[in-house]
């Protein structure tokens, strides 16, 4: 008996990272190489990957975009470029019946992990979310915030994230990492770091 439980339990296993492999490859189409510079999310950012990167086909929101190593149910690294006052982070599915957080003119540093949370509680869908840290950091050569965080998706699987972001007259520039915390979050941890170290404004 349990010997078949610990079985059912692999195979369970198994199956689960098979179906996120599957589903995480399905929107991967763009190929960003090592070492070669290049603008992301529509804006001024401008990042030299030091090892090579999937850019996803799909777009969150016209001042964003996604770029995974394993696929983007694995992990993945979202850009935020200039997102204007008034603006939510990506593109609202439903304004009416559910809208999503704007960035606001008199926000301040501090308030940016809180327009995130909002953004994922409302377009992921996600109940469970929790800031684990908020401190000042650097972002594309200003003073900015990083904070962390962690939440439990629609799957039921707990991801961990992490997130620096700055604000320059008035508008958003940020950059997330996303990735299950089982695994995935440790090893993709420093790729994501020295992505967003390479970051400069144009």
């Amino acid at each position: 008996m349990i010997f078949t439980t610990r079985l059912n339990a692999a195979i369970t296993g198994t199956l689960t990272v098979t179906a996120l492999l599957i589903a995480s490859s399905a929107h991967a189409n763009g190929y960003r190489e090592k070492g070669k510079s290049v603008s992301v999310a529509k804006s001024e950012i401008e990042v030299t990957p030091p090892r090579d990167w999937n850019k996803l086909s799909i777009r969150p929101g016209k001042n964003a975009e996604t770029w995974t190593l394993d696929g983007e149910q694995l992990n993945d690294v979202t850009f935020y470029g200039g997102i204007a006052v008034g603006k939510p982070l990506v593109k609202e599915r439903s304004k009416k019946r559910n809208p999503l957080p704007k960035v606001s003119k008199d926000m301040l540093l501090i308030d940016i992990p809180e327009l995130l949370e909002g953004t994922y509680r409302a377009y992921k869908k996600i109940g469970i979310f929790e800031l684990t840290s908020i401190d000042p950091g650097s972002f594309l050569g200003e003073e900015g915030v990083h904070f962390t965080y962690e939440y439990v998706d629609s799957d039921n699987l707990t991801r961990m994230g992490e997130a620096r972001a700055i604000l320059v007259q008035g508008e958003l520039y940020m950059i997330t990492f996303d990735a299950p915390r089982l695994h995935y979050f440790a090893e993709g941890l420093d790729a994501y770091r020295a992505l967003a170290d390479s970051a400069v404004l144009r």
